[in-house]
């Protein structure tokens, strides 16, 4: 669903990623480790076709980055750690602006499984201004599922949410996650990472330094591997 080979990203002299080389199989959630400056999200916008590679081959949902970046949209749904919702529409307007981009069939039918999925059926014709910070980043997770994507793309989603709306939000990860969707998510929050995770993947100094299944991790602590990761 997603391979990436030797990719590099400059930001003027700065070799930000220095040939990743990654691959993603469809119902795969991959979780992507490293410290800060390491390249995460530098490398989840490029997937995102939000950022072009300096070099390199990317290619998602079987469309080439960046040439084909309109047909890469339809089949992806992005979460950041910021909602980027109307706060004076409803949560139901919200997900209708989206819905008409996107051209839904049936799309009030659609936009009601959708809240019912992220629990938020109650709330529909409330503001989205009056919701909480996880309801908002429950909300932003609505509408990224809305057009049925093949591959979700999470950038540290829990950032700034409380421990009861980081409860809610690992259940709508982990219902995105059972609809077979190709997960990939960027996370400091190691507990989460080793609950959600099916693969995970160290990026340090520009390269992917280490990688393992959760079933290759076996007994082991998925901090102790990340630690050996980065120490080597």
């Amino acid at each position: 669903m997603i391979e990436v080979k030797k990719l590099v990203k400059r930001f003027g002299m700065k070799n930000v990623l220095r040939g990743v080389d990654f691959s993603a199989q469809p119902g795969e959630f991959v979780v992507l480790l490293g410290p800060n400056g390491a390249g995460k999200t530098t490398f989840l916008r490029i997937l995102a076709s939000l950022s072009r590679p300096s070099m390199g081959q990317v290619t998602v949902a079987g469309f080439s980055l960046p040439a084909q970046a309109a047909a890469v949209r339809q089949r992806l749904g992005v979460v950041s750690h910021m909602p980027l919702l109307y706060g004076d529409l409803t949560a139901e307007e919200n997900l209708q602006f989206y819905g008409r981009m996107y051209n839904i069939p049936t799309m009030n039918e659609r936009i009601g499984n959708v809240l019912e999925l992220i629990g938020l059926s109650s709330r529909r014709r409330d503001m989205v201004r009056t919701f909480s910070r996880g309801m908002q980043q429950r909300l932003a997770i609505g509408r990224a599922v809305l057009h049925d994507p093949d591959v979700m793309l999470f950038d540290e989603p829990y950032t700034g949410l409380d421990q009861d709306a980081s409860e809610m939000l690992d259940d709508v990860l982990q219902n995105v996650a059972a609809a077979g969707r190709t997960v990939v998510m960027t996370s400091h929050d190691l507990a989460r990472a080793e609950e959600l995770g099916t693969r995970f993947d160290i990026l340090t100094r520009g390269v992917i330094s280490a990688s393992a299944s959760r079933a290759e991790l076996g007994n082991a602590n998925l901090l102790t591997f990340y630690k050996q990761s980065l120490a080597g």
